[in-house]
């Protein structure tokens, strides 16, 4: 599997991804800078976390008119996959790759903690590792991850299975209104949805940061495994 990931000014986790899918595909991911316009024969193009043009306007808004999303439009119309995580997120809802956005925390205050997430969707390029239930540990850190859509929006994603991943409690425990188990105050503790292809996925936690014994655990490896898995297949 050919992977690259997506270089913005301010992109800080790229490194993290490039270890994280190098683990899994055992080759190094291509490092496309944002000015580039060709995506070459990649398989996944992956939008890593950071502070894309230091979040001015709104986070990932500047970044969602750099040269190189034309491509990444093009490669997603044609079916290819695609992981967003954290900025990455908030550009691909930005470009309208994904619905709705990205707000400021409930607590307007910027988190960086380990969080849990709860596996909704089954059978996922990204999730097909898990069951539906599953719950992992994963590391936020991020300002502006509140997850938020109108209500039609949010009731064809809940109606057509494109939530990914909710926010949980170390139990599976789901509930909104708890900033314990919900730490940014998403609507349904949304943590992460996808296309209605289920081959683009935004997510604000940082799987990448535990796929190695040692990073302190292997709970974000699934989703990688599983991307490989159903890209190479």
């Amino acid at each position: 599997m050919k992977a690259a990931i997506i270089v913005f000014p301010g992109t800080n986790r790229e490194r993290d991804m490039a270890i994280a899918l190098k683990h899994v595909t055992g080759q190094a991911p291509r490092m496309i800078w944002h000015h580039e316009t060709d995506l070459g024969d990649t398989d996944l193009v992956v939008l890593p976390g950071g502070f894309s043009y230091g979040d001015y306007l709104r986070c990932g808004a500047m970044a969602a008119h750099s040269p190189i999303m034309g491509a990444i439009k093009a490669f997603a119309q044609k079916g290819g996959h695609i992981l967003g995580v954290c900025n990455g997120f908030q550009i691909l809802t930005e470009t309208g790759l994904l619905p709705g956005a990205l707000l400021r925390n409930a607590n307007l205050r910027f988190l960086s903690q380990d969080c849990y997430l709860k596996v909704e969707a089954e059978n996922t390029p990204f999730t097909h590792k898990w069951k539906k239930g599953d719950v992992f540990r994963t590391p936020l850190a991020h300002g502006d991850g509140n997850y938020t859509a109108d209500i039609a929006t949010l009731e064809r994603l809940e109606g057509e299975g494109l939530v990914a991943f909710r926010y949980a409690d170390a139990k599976g425990n789901v509930q909104a209104d708890d900033a314990t188990s919900n730490p940014n105050g998403s609507v349904n503790s949304i943590a992460g949805i996808l296309s209605e292809n289920k081959r683009i996925c935004g997510m604000m936690p940082h799987p990448e940061d535990l796929v190695d014994p040692l990073m302190g655990g292997e709970d974000g490896l699934p989703l990688f495994q599983g991307l490989v898995e159903a890209v190479v297949r």
